[in-house]
């Protein structure tokens, strides 16, 4: 919704909103853009001079804003649909979906297009190193944009992504998430059956050959030129090993990726990145040393602070598979020990969905620190861990905060795990790290 502002303001609207527990980054941009943000949805804060009202998909009924539009019988439109209407309708969208690395590879695709001179708009969940915002108009025909699969808004249930009409379409991955509004992992392949359906003849879809839910999405109807990718031999594809090669099994060509971000997974999001941009017209080369440039995304990995070597980062993952990978990674290049403090927030991780998929998720971890909520309804007090791995439940962060100035040395990293704002935690352990001598 934070970039829906900064679209509509770039647009020539003038824009102002509504939210509760704001946080940074998105914050911050809008405050920065001059964008009044009223706290908390009182009706009678609702202007009387509004054209349009932009309706987020965390607002229910109930909601007594929502119930003042209604009751006055006031013009409102979800997200996604004013973003087609307004913006998407006249562009070449390229979009990035999939459970994990949306955020990530949509900042590398932009990122790529905008060093080679397209000048292209996006509007991506995160803030990209690389760009002051998280979304902007572009001056380019190609729009980037972060594809989600969570419903539209209260009175549309469809997924956001089935508005968005793209001509290129990235599929990074398919698990069983968002546990509150989808039963199963069927119905969330149905959406997604939804999104290919809509694509013409003469888009293509990039897909991660690995996974087999997406095989089975694909399996369900498709009508676009495919293009796998794949760390398994495919010789009708590109295929991207654990040192960083993409290799074109049809060209017999091998491209060398160099990234200042860790891990397998990011090579295989800087891949379906460049072969992204390469329908648009980038060649590989040029993908390859735009990459080189890429400096990542806030909240993805993100070193905050390093206080008498001990370095803080921050980091969006709050499902297990990606909680694994990103531990593996870190641990990768960890001197010291590696301490998880893991925020149990998103609702379907609160439901208890991946509680035994959480437990393994852990493993690479040497401490891994959690916070009591009551709002959790599984017991993390029965999670099992390897030995080499040591979990400690504490009441608050304060306390959390406290086992860390207490057995933290140099060379360990802290990696805050979380999707939300963790009630301040990263600038209070910051500033207990600095204050600790």
């Amino acid at each position: 919704m934070a970039g829906l502002a900064l679209l509509a303001r770039e647009r020539g609207f003038e824009v102002s909103g509504s939210d509760s527990q704001v946080y940074p980054p998105m914050s911050t941009q809008l405050s920065d853009a001059g964008i009044l943000l009223d706290q908390g949805y009182e009706a009678e804060s609702l202007r009387d001079d509004v054209d349009m009202f932009i309706i987020g998909n965390a607002i229910s009924r109930g909601n007594p804003q929502f119930e003042a539009i209604l009751n006055d019988n006031r013009p409102y439109r979800s997200g996604p649909q004013w973003l087609y209407e307004e913006i998407l309708s006249e562009r070449w969208v390229l979009a990035v979906a999939g459970t994990h690395g949306k955020t990530t590879t949509s900042s590398m695709l932009a990122w790529i297009l905008e060093y080679s001179g397209l000048q292209p708009g996006y509007l991506i969940g995160g803030v990209g190193r690389n760009f002051e915002h998280s979304a902007r108009l572009g001056d380019g025909p190609f729009f980037v944009i972060e594809a989600d699969e969570y419903d539209t808004a209260l009175f549309d249930k469809r997924s956001k992504f089935v508005h968005y009409h793209p001509r290129t379409l990235v599929l990074n991955n398919l698990e069983f998430d968002h546990a509150d509004i989808f039963d199963d992992l069927a119905a969330i392949q149905r959406q997604f059956h939804h999104l290919v359906r809509m694509m013409p003849e003469n888009g293509l879809i990039i897909h991660n050959r690995d996974c087999a839910a997406l095989d089975q999405v694909l399996a369900m109807g498709c009508w676009s030129d495919c293009l796998g990718f794949s760390q398994q031999p495919d010789k009708n594809g590109f295929t991207v090993d654990i040192d960083f090669a993409l290799h074109d099994n049809v060209k017999a060509e091998t491209h060398h990726l160099e990234l200042k971000q860790t891990g397998l997974f990011n090579a295989l999001n800087a891949s379906a990145a460049a072969l992204a941009a390469r329908h648009a017209g980038v060649p590989l080369a040029t993908s390859l040393l735009a990459l080189q440039q890429f400096e990542g995304v806030k909240r993805r990995q993100e070193v905050i602070a390093e206080i008498d070597g001990i370095r803080v980062i921050d980091d969006f993952a709050h499902h297990p598979t990606a909680i694994d990978l990103t531990l593996r990674a870190l641990k990768a290049v960890t001197r010291g020990k590696l301490y998880a403090v893991i925020d149990i927030r998103s609702n379907t991780m609160k439901m208890g969905v991946h509680a035994s998929q959480f437990s393994e998720s852990i493993a690479c971890a040497d401490t891994v620190l959690l916070c009591e909520n009551d709002t959790i309804q599984w017991d993390i007090r029965a999670i099992e861990v390897p030995m080499s791995t040591i979990i400690a439940i504490k009441p608050n962060i304060d306390e959390v905060i406290n086992h860390l100035l207490k057995n933290c040395r140099e060379g360990d990293q802290i990696v805050i795990m979380s999707n939300g704002g963790f009630d301040n935690i990263h600038n209070k352990l910051i500033q207990a790290l600095s204050s600790r001598h």
